[in-house]
C-alpha cells in the first residue's frame, strides 16, 4: 500500500493490520477556503493529497494508494490545528475542557483496475468529550510535550487519554484513520474481502 501521509500514527494503524506500507507524503496547500465547512475541508484535503501522490508516481499504479487528513473542530465549526507553541496548546485545551468536540478524517483511496484507476472518498466523524480540566492538569500535559504535533493539542492514544471522559464513534479515527471503514472501502473497490480478511488473520507484527 502507498500511504500519501507522513503521519506515523496512520502507518502504525495500517501496519497493525498486516499491511506493507510505503510512505509517499504529498505536499498541498491546506488553507481553508472561504465558507468551507470542516467536513468539506477535510475531504478536499484528502482528495488533493491522493491526486498529488498519484500524479507523482513514476510508473502506473500497481497498488492501493491511500491519503487521509484529520481535523479537530468545535461546535462553532472552528478548526483547531497543531499548536504553534505551549501557550497555544494550553489555549486549545481550555477551549476543549468540559465540552464535546468533533474529530473528522477525510479518506481518499485510489486502486488500480483493468480499465484504469478507481477512486472513492469519504469522511468519518467521531465525537470526543473532555473532562473539566484544571490549570494544573493543562500545565502538566503541555509540559509533557505531547500536544505539540497533534491537531487539537492532544493525542488520545497517549497521555491525552487522561483528558477524555468519553467518545461516540470510531476510536482509531481519533488516532488518525478509521481503519475498519477504510479497509472495507478498499475491498469494495477491489471487489473482494482481502484487506479485511488480512486484518483479521492475526499474523501481524
Amino acid at each position: 500500500m502507498i500511504l500519501a501521509s507522513a503521519s506515523p500514527r496512520r502507518r502504525e494503524l495500517l501496519a497493525a493490520c498486516g499491511l506493507d506500507v510505503r510512505v509517499r507524503p504529498a505536499d498541498i496547500d491546506e488553507r481553508r477556503l472561504e465558507g468551507e465547512g470542516p467536513t468539506e475541508l477535510v475531504q478536499r484535503l484528502a482528495e488533493g493529497k491522493a491526486h498529488a501522490a498519484y500524479e507523482a508516481l513514476d510508473r502506473p499504479l500497481e497498488d492501493v494508494l491511500l491519503a487521509a487528513d484529520t481535523i479537530v473542530w468545535d461546535e462553532q465549526g472552528d478548526v483547531l490545528g497543531k499548536p504553534g507553541d505551549a501557550a497555544d496548546a494550553a489555549r486549545m485545551l481550555r477551549l476543549l475542557s468540559g465540552k464535546t468536540h468533533h474529530v473528522s478524517t477525510g479518506v481518499c483511496i485510489i486502486v488500480p483496475g483493468a480499465e484504469g484507476p478507481r477512486e472513492a472518498s469519504f469522511v468519518e466523524t467521531t465525537d470526543v468529550t473532555f473532562c473539566h480540566l484544571s490549570e494544573a492538569e493543562i500545565g502538566a500535559y503541555v509540559a509533557s510535550g505531547e500536544p505539540m504535533d497533534k491537531a487539537g493539542a492532544y493525542g488520545i492514544q497517549g497521555l491525552g487519554r487522561m483528558l477524555v471522559s468519553g467518545i461516540r464513534g470510531d476510536y482509531p479515527n481519533v488516532v488518525g484513520l478509521p481503519v475498519n471503514r477504510t479497509l472495507r472501502e478498499i475491498d469494495r473497490l477491489l471487489g473482494g474481502h482481502a484487506y479485511v480478511t488480512r486484518a483479521l488473520g492475526g499474523n501481524h507484527e
